[in-house]
């Protein structure tokens, strides 16, 4: 396998000049009435005309001469080469590519929704010209693949997997890193360099979405409950321990039962409590 080749090809400024002297000479061939020397001198004229080309900033231009490559030109300026070379302009500037969310499995078979944004560019101009028939092609199929792979490693949160210390969902550097390394694998064969991707959309399929809401949301009412409960008893708790350190009202275990449950049912109530206020003794 080759390697690129950089070369720096003739000035067009120097060439112009012989195109004008040659000119000059076809004019005099005329005015002499040198009609096949006129001829033959304007026909190489014009096929040396065919050999000039520009390379604009991050740009470049492969040069192949008969099916043989023979090197990339990637200073930019005005040039001139072998009217024959095939100039092949490839883009050295950087790239976005915005991939739509696509329909994936993650590592416990959920379908999910995923997306990313690849920042890229031409690195090596002989593999991205040789190597792969179309470069720009090949980083979209290549980017879904990688995509595809990474959804497999990972759940997209840790409800089902408990012990997963990394998720879609959370993970995001680790996640990022992972998927970085992975393109960097694929995409090295067409001398494409990653600049950065990052995972930019991230969802539930349509047909869960509705399902996993409510997990996530009954989830969120079990931990808010366990935290107003453990309050409540923690007030309970001290309600009973001054109570009986104040001496203000001597309890039995009957009365601090009912006490107790009184008390959980206001603590722990989502409405606000409505007491019915006994006007009578203790024990009616």
């Amino acid at each position: 396998m080759k390697n690129e080749n950089l070369v720096k090809p003739t000035s067009g400024y120097l060439m112009i000049s012989i195109v004008l002297l040659l000119i000059a000479f076809v004019a005099v061939a005329f005015v002499v009435k040198a009609i096949i020397v006129a001829a033959i001198l304007l026909a190489f004229t014009l096929f040396i005309c065919t050999g000039f080309f520009v390379v604009q900033p991050n740009q470049s231009a492969v040069l192949v001469l008969f099916g043989s490559y023979s090197g990339t030109a990637k200073e930019n300026g005005f040039f001139w080469a072998n009217p024959f070379y095939v100039k092949k302009q490839i883009s050295l500037r950087a790239r976005n590519f915005n991939c739509e969310p696509i329909k994936v499995n993650d590592k416990v078979g959920n379908p999910i929704m995923i997306g990313l944004v690849l920042v890229w560019r031409v690195k090596e101009t002989f593999k991205a010209a040789f190597e792969v028939d179309n470069y720009e092609h090949f980083v979209v199929i290549q980017t879904e693949a990688a995509l595809r792979k990474l959804a497999g490693i990972y759940p997209y949160d840790n409800f089902e997997v408990e012990q997963a210390t990394v998720t879609l969902r959370a993970g995001t550097d680790e996640v990022n890193d992972q998927l970085e390394k992975e393109l960097i694998e694929r995409l090295n064969i067409a001398g494409i360099e990653v600049i950065e991707a990052r995972i930019n959309q991230l969802a539930y399929s349509s047909e869960i979405a509705g399902a996993m809401l409510r997990r996530q949301q009954a989830s969120a009412i079990i931990a808010a409950r366990e935290k107003i409960v453990e309050g409540a008893v923690g007030m309970v708790e001290m309600a009973l321990k001054m109570l009986s350190k104040r001496e203000i009202v001597d309890l039995d275990d009957e009365k601090k039962a009912a006490m107790v449950s009184n008390l959980m049912v206001v603590l722990c109530s989502e409405e606000s409590a409505r007491p019915i206020v006994n006007a009578g003794t203790l024990n009616h």
